[in-house]
């Protein structure tokens, strides 16, 4: 039986991949189903994911992703998008479609009236910083999802996220973009990373307890 700490294991920041292979489009579902149902901060879910497959696209981001290989040698690049900022309207959308699904609540209300004082008065870019947080721990679902189906990944940062808005009008839609992941199949032999051992910092350095 695959454990947790198996598809830990097998996973790493795939450097290398095949662009003859294709991850079929079963396992993207899933994959984006995992996405979709991870936790955010009162469900708000405040980003988007755009699946990118068109070539000219890709070797746009792919100009100002740092020239890194994957993201237009991978079968399918996910750009994760967070909300530029707070709204009104953006909350009241969320709490209608918790009361479409759940029927409505006073308690549900008060709670995203509350949510709003708090939201709405702050910083645009401490806003906008939260919402990408959130995005981040969907693409923590997402690259175990992938790892389950066998699927290599490999988490990006290494872009300027202005120029990806700009290539993909992320502007006009109140997004800003805030990771890639390309999915897709490492390349055997190909890839230095690949027989290096996992590194990763002792449970003594890494955990401290407070009792």
């Amino acid at each position: 039986m695959t454990t947790l700490k198996d598809l830990m294991n097998w996973r790493y920041a795939t450097k290398k991949m095949d662009p003859s292979k294709t991850v079929s489009e079963d396992k993207v579902e899933a994959i984006l189903d995992a996405i979709r149902m991870a936790p955010t901060s009162s469900g708000t879910q405040p980003f988007e994911v755009f699946v990118v497959t068109n070539d000219e696209m890709r070797a746009k981001i792919r100009e100002v992703g740092w020239d890194q290989s994957q993201i237009t040698e991978s079968s399918h690049l996910l750009v994760f998008a967070a909300w530029d900022n707070y709204t009104a309207e953006r909350i009241d959308a969320v709490r209608a479609h918790m009361e479409e699904l759940r029927g409505e609540n006073p308690m549900l209300t008060e709670y995203y009236e509350k949510l709003k004082s708090i939201y709405l008065p702050r910083d645009t870019q401490v806003n906008h910083d939260h919402a990408a947080r959130q995005g981040y721990i969907a693409l923590g679902f997402a690259m175990l999802a992938a790892a389950e189906l066998g699927v290599d990944t490999c988490p990006m940062e290494g872009f300027d996220p202005e120029a990806v808005d700009e290539i993909m009008g992320l502007k006009e839609l109140g997004l800003r973009s805030v990771t890639l992941l390309p999915l897709g199949y490492r390349q055997e032999g190909a890839d230095w990373l690949l027989p290096m051992q996992k590194v990763r910092k002792s449970r003594d350095t890494l955990v401290k307890s407070i009792s």
